[in-house]
């Protein structure tokens, strides 16, 4: 399946820096990305994995960087956004993707899975977006994409606590897109559907056991009930990534976009 026309070149000269780029969504982005002839700043706590994805991306065209970053930790965001700007000098594009999946009754939340489930989804979100921030702001221009979910639009029964916390990366994304439009940044966020990843494979095993369903039921059954009658590829939601960095969507800011194969008309 095609993932779109790529256009080398067109981010020629660019930073971009991508946050969960071991797997999944921020692997397909950074490959997408140097396929158009980016700088990849690879950032994420897998490091073969993480390797592995620079590898890809320059493969395809373009210069990259491997960096360890738990997004957890200010210090760490902070040293490797420290090492990109050291090595290229700027930051054009920021892909906020490190992200992961818990799930559960809501009487069973345990405080601790919380914490930790927001200090990946929404606080590293957030303390990416303020570290690049001034970084952008020196600059005069920039685009920041973050990656939401449809959960952060809809929810589900069991599913408070990620759908909290996408619903809140959608929030900074319009705060911050109102802050700093004036200094010609764009922050938008992408909310995809179940896509095809390793993350979501897991999540479809644990739901499905849990409804007396096989994982691949469970993807099956969620195709279904999207307007296009299948799930996502990586790949696509780059794509869309990929646009946002665009100058095609100069004039875009504060959205939230749903890639969801029309999930959300069910």
């Amino acid at each position: 399946m095609s993932d779109g026309p790529h256009l080398p070149g067109r981010f020629a000269g660019q930073v971009v820096v991508i946050t969960g780029a071991a797997t999944g969504i921020g692997r397909a982005t950074a490959v997408r990305f140097g396929s158009e002839g980016a700088r990849v700043g690879c950032l994420d706590i897998e490091d073969a994995e993480n390797n592995s994805t620079a590898a890809l991306a320059a493969a395809a065209g373009g210069e990259t960087l491997a960096l360890r970053c738990d997004v957890r930790s200010r210090h760490e965001q902070q040293s490797a956004f420290r090492a990109v700007v050291d090595r290229w000098g700027q930051i054009d594009v920021l892909v906020t993707s490190a992200g992961m999946y818990v799930g559960g009754p809501l009487p069973d939340i345990p405080l601790d899975r919380w914490e930790n489930l927001v200090s990946v989804n929404l606080t590293g979100v957030l303390t990416a977006n303020s570290l690049v921030a001034p970084i952008m702001i020196g600059q005069g221009q920039g685009s920041i994409i973050n990656i939401s979910s449809m959960a952060g639009k809809t929810s589900w029964p069991n599913s408070a606590e990620y759908s909290a916390t996408k619903s809140g990366v959608i929030g900074l994304t319009r705060s911050a897109a109102m802050e700093l439009g004036p200094h010609g940044i764009t922050v938008n966020a992408v909310c995809p559907g179940n896509t095809l990843t390793a993350m979501v494979a897991k999540v479809a095993e644990e739901i499905g056991a849990s409804l007396d369903m096989t994982g691949a039921e469970w993807l099956e059954m969620r195709a279904n009930d999207t307007a296009l009658k299948r799930l996502a590829q990586p790949e696509e939601i780059a794509g869309v990534i990929a646009f946002l960095a665009s100058a095609d969507a100069r004039y875009l800011t504060g959205q939230a976009i749903e890639v969801d194969g029309g999930l959300v008309l069910s």
